[in-house]
């Protein structure tokens, strides 16, 4: 390694297929496929011999830090392709049962805290949301997309102006991992 060049590679595994043009990464697997858009002056991209390259020459801080980013992003594409993800979620209440069901790309939480007004939680697109009882599991190859929708179950069901010691109902992340 010569002196002011950083350099991340990133093994392809079998049966993935990556191009990248235009700034624009497409990779594709047993699962489906991916693209995303990586876009700078400074930060090349390079495809070869079974490897992907993120380097860049006389990197400054935030440039070195935009390279382990990058590299981030790309593993968690590929690993999306070949196993996907899966989050569990566990609906918890102690005062008023909820019901949780899925009708299009929204999940609806019925009786919250004892609410009339059924609360709602947008789903993003490519991803799968399946109820079973009191679990509710989310899988999809895009790991941002996945976390998101996580993150908007979790927000539907936050409680305002009741005390969190006591009612601590509400939707919870239990287990992230890949979908095998």
């Amino acid at each position: 390694m010569s002196y002011g060049l950083l350099k991340n590679s990133i093994d392809i595994p079998e049966g993935v297929n990556v191009t990248y043009e235009d700034n624009i990464m497409k990779i594709s697997g047993k699962k489906g496929s991916l693209t995303k858009k990586f876009k700078s002056t400074r930060l090349n991209i390079n495809i070869g011999d079974g490897k992907i390259e993120v380097k860049c020459e006389l990197p400054r801080k935030k440039e070195s830090a935009l390279v382990g980013t990058w590299t981030a992003h790309i593993k968690n594409m590929i690993s999306g392709v070949t196993n996907g993800f899966e989050y569990k979620m566990k609906a918890v209440y102690s005062h008023f049962p909820m019901k949780i069901n899925v009708r299009g790309d929204v999940l609806f939480i019925d009786n919250f805290i004892g609410e009339k007004v059924p609360r709602k939680a947008n789903i993003v697109p490519g991803v799968d949301v399946k109820v079973k009882g009191q679990e509710v599991i989310v899988s999809g190859i895009d790991k941002e997309r996945v976390g998101q929708t996580c993150a908007n179950i979790e927000m539907a069901t936050k409680i305002r102006n009741y005390d969190r010691r006591v009612f601590q109902d509400g939707i919870y992340l239990t287990e992230r991992g890949t979908h095998e």
